[in-house]
């Protein structure tokens, strides 16, 4: 389990984003990371935003989750999706993850984006949907997406 948060500043429409340089998922997201053992997904969520960027979120929305179904072991891999706009302290700019900065959110979508991020950022941003969900294909030659 994993979790996902779009940091948002109202006043000149820029979203913080994170161009993750490591690991399989490179590209533009938004920061976050994985859910620790015996962690709360919220506290999970502000912990990794403190790791990832330096700042300290409260007032955090949960507004989706990001799944991927492994039906023949009976898996699943999970992103919880939150929102905030409440945040305070000192930008880092460079971390082991990648670089972070703020975009504004209007040409965010035109970005070196990781894969797939562009449907993440759909179910973020959009209040009418709340899952990405992720399963093989019937050939299962790749997999499929459906924003619901």
């Amino acid at each position: 389990m994993t979790n996902m948060c779009m940091i948002e500043n109202f006043d000149n429409k820029e979203v913080l984003v994170l161009d993750r340089k490591r690991g399989k998922w490179k590209g533009i997201a938004f920061p976050g990371g994985h859910i620790e053992q015996g962690e709360g997904i919220t506290d999970s969520t502000i912990r990794e935003i403190k790791e990832e960027t330096g700042l300290d979120i409260s007032n955090l929305c949960l507004v989706g989750i990001k799944h991927w179904c492994f039906v023949e072991d009976n898996r699943r891999y999970m992103v919880f999706l939150f929102k905030t706009n409440t945040y305070s302290g000192t930008l880092i700019e460079q971390t082991e993850e990648g670089n972070v900065f703020w975009v504004n959110k209007d040409i965010l979508l035109t970005l070196n984006l990781a894969e797939g991020f562009e449907n993440t950022f759909e179910v973020i941003n959009n209040m009418t949907l709340n899952e990405e969900r992720h399963f093989e294909n019937a050939e299962k030659t790749g997999w499929e997406c459906v924003l619901i």
